[in-house]
């Protein structure tokens, strides 16, 4: 367990996608890459970007970003600090809030929306390894 969002959380989150067999089995045909970003608001300071590169089941990257231009990732969640950790902590469902626009999306969102399950698995791999939030 560890305290979203810090580089802790980002590699234990990483060992956990890779060691769950329930999340490998809904997402074994999953191919894409995904930037965090996540804006500063009243309770963070500073904004922070996270990458996770998910490929059929697996994490085979993920990390804290320093620079846009590292990655070029097939999507972009944005959103207010606030905002992720009511996902990760789950006083939020995540498709409610990316209906609601409380996670803004950046890319092809039908490829989410055909892809429900391995998103509400992903999140569900997040809330399991948060203890708590900033």
């Amino acid at each position: 367990m560890a305290i979203f969002p810090t580089e802790e959380w980002v590699q234990t989150f990483v060992e956990k996608l890779n060691s769950d067999e329930r999340y490998a089995e809904i997402a074994h045909k999953w191919e894409g890459d995904f930037y965090f970003i996540i804006d500063p608001d009243d309770r963070l300071t500073e904004g922070m970007v996270y990458y996770f590169d998910l490929w059929h089941g697996k994490c085979r990257e993920g990390f804290v970003v320093d620079d846009l231009n590292v990655k070029d990732p097939v999507f972009k969640l944005s959103a207010p600090y606030g905002n992720f950790a009511r996902v990760v902590t789950g006083d939020v469902h995540p498709m409610q809030a990316l209906m609601t626009r409380k996670l803004h999306v950046k890319g092809d969102l039908a490829i989410l929306l055909r892809n429900v399950p391995v998103v509400l698995d992903f999140v569900r791999c997040a809330q399991e390894v948060t203890d708590s939030v900033v």
